[in-house]
């Protein structure tokens, strides 16, 4: 994710006809009421008996984000939008395969009303507890099984705010002609049910009915595209494992161009017409990075890459959605190579838990600083060099612990900056040779997968040869400013 300069540098649809009839959803509500007391007053059972999955996967950050019991493989999304009103109308089926005997278990669903849920195609109990959706099923699920939870709901999404992105709103943001959907780190729960947290990753099939004349853009490659009376309907697929907060389904006017890199990965930019002409040429710089990436970082991790480059001033970021990053009021070359490099540090290789963000973050920014060395216009020494000097030994910068900065300052500048400084500092330390070894390395051992801080250290010590937990300690950790190397 990269932050504007202030902050971070560098249609109508027609009459929609709703999923289920009225007395259906009569009936949901009816049987949510009578599953509250069933699923909230589960007595206890006893050894290997069913039981039901954690609210929360054990996120120290978002305690209740993610959900224990199960395991989601795949997420099947039909959604509907009609920008006019902001209402959206969805029924997803999450498979996932059980990690214990569930008497019961939740989904993360914020804000939207849910009208009906079915459990290996039968009726469920469900019961809302905040932002928890929490279902009981006919039948236990036997552990180790692949089960389907089908969950169909409505309503008006509203983005989130806070600290967390410096005051700016993120998540389902309305635009003029669509909405603009961008959601870390825990927003995609205002869209559609899910276990919304990185360390639970599925691929994806996601299908959006918005009025014809809009684009609907979604993540990985386009499936199908076909009119229904007055809306077009676009699937598309990611068939590579994704973090929830990675998915996307931004809804506008859009000129679209696609192609292939020069290296042979194909390309799907699509940009806001009434943007100004000139500026950057984000399908050239798109295929040139991703392409420059796949020899520094190791092969691209995913079908396409891409851009969707939105007139949205009030999103006051671009974020690495998987496969095609979006980018709002930050747009530049720098920005662009930023959230390339999250496909591989972020979006193949995951934090385990949020703590890590520098592992995303870090590398991003320092990705920043090898693609000046590559354009020949200044070297990642110098550039550590003046981001070092640019922070006096008193500046709040240095008091931040990277390695674990707390939720309300997971994205301050000190995990970005002092991120990437940590990887110029063992660059150093190790040589070019072990370094450049070391990246794709670490891309490869933990690709579509989650890794932590610590995973890191082990394997920069294993291709050094080094003990390097002093030099980690130091830039990561210290809460005064380091002496240089």
């Amino acid at each position: 994710m990269a932050f504007s300069r202030s902050t971070r540098q560098h249609r109508p649809l027609p009459p929609h006809r709703p999923f289920r009839r009225r007395s259906a959803r009569l009936a949901a509500v009816a049987t949510a009421v009578a599953a509250a007391c069933v699923i909230s007053a589960a007595p206890a059972t006893a050894s290997g008996a069913p039981t039901p999955g954690a609210p929360g996967i054990g996120d120290s950050y978002f305690p209740g984000l993610g959900n224990g019991g199960y395991d989601v493989q795949h997420y099947d999304l039909d959604i509907g939008y009609a920008p006019d009103t902001g209402r959206l109308d969805g029924r997803t089926t999450v498979t996932a395969r059980a990690t214990q005997r569930l008497s019961a278990f939740d989904l993360d669903l914020q804000q939207l009303d849910v009208a009906s849920v079915e459990v290996n195609g039968r009726p469920a109990a469900f019961v809302r507890d905040g932002d928890e959706l929490r279902i009981r099923p006919a039948r236990p699920l036997a552990k180790g099984r692949l089960f389907t939870a089908t969950v169909t709901y409505g309503g008006t999404p509203r983005p989130l705010g806070g600290p967390i992105v410096f005051g700016s709103n993120y998540g389902w943001l309305r635009t003029k002609d669509g909405v603009f959907v961008g959601c870390e780190p825990n927003a995609a729960s205002t869209w559609f049910p899910s276990s919304d947290h990185p360390a639970d990753k599925a691929t994806f099939d996601i299908r959006v009915r918005a009025p014809k004349g809009l684009t609907a853009i979604s993540n990985g490659r386009l499936v199908s595209t076909r009119d229904r009376g007055g809306s077009t309907i676009t699937h598309w697929r990611e068939s590579r494992p994704m973090a929830t907060y990675l998915a996307t389904a931004t809804i506008g006017k859009f000129d679209v161009r696609t192609g292939r890199t020069p290296g042979g990965i194909p390309v799907y930019v699509a940009k806001d017409p009434s943007l100004p002409p000139g500026g950057v040429d984000f399908y050239g710089v798109t295929a040139a990075v991703t392409d420059y990436w796949s020899q520094v970082f190791g092969p691209y991790p995913f079908e396409e890459t891409g851009a969707i480059v939105d007139d949205t001033p009030e999103a006051e970021f671009s974020l690495e959605t998987q496969s095609k990053p979006l980018y709002s009021g930050v747009r530049s070359e720098w920005t662009i190579a930023h959230e390339l490099a999250h496909q591989w540090f972020g979006d193949s290789v995951s934090v385990a838990r949020w703590k890590d963000i520098w592992l995303n973050e870090g590398f991003a920014s320092y990705a920043e600083w090898l693609w000046a060395e590559h354009k020949g216009t200044g070297s990642a020494h110098d550039a550590f060099r003046a981001a070092y000097a640019a922070r006096k030994a008193d500046d709040p910068f240095w008091k931040i612990d990277v390695a674990d900065p707390q939720r309300d300052t997971m994205f301050s500048r000190a995990v970005y900056s002092r991120g990437a400084m940590t990887l110029q500092a063992l660059r150093e330390r190790i040589g070019d040779r072990a370094f450049f070894r070391l990246l794709p390395l670490w891309t490869a051992r933990h690709r579509y997968g989650n890794a932590s801080t610590a995973d890191f250290v082990a394997l920069a010590e294993q291709v050094s040869g080094q003990d390097l937990g002093s030099l980690f300690a130091t830039w990561l950790s210290s809460r005064n400013k380091p002496d240089l190397p």
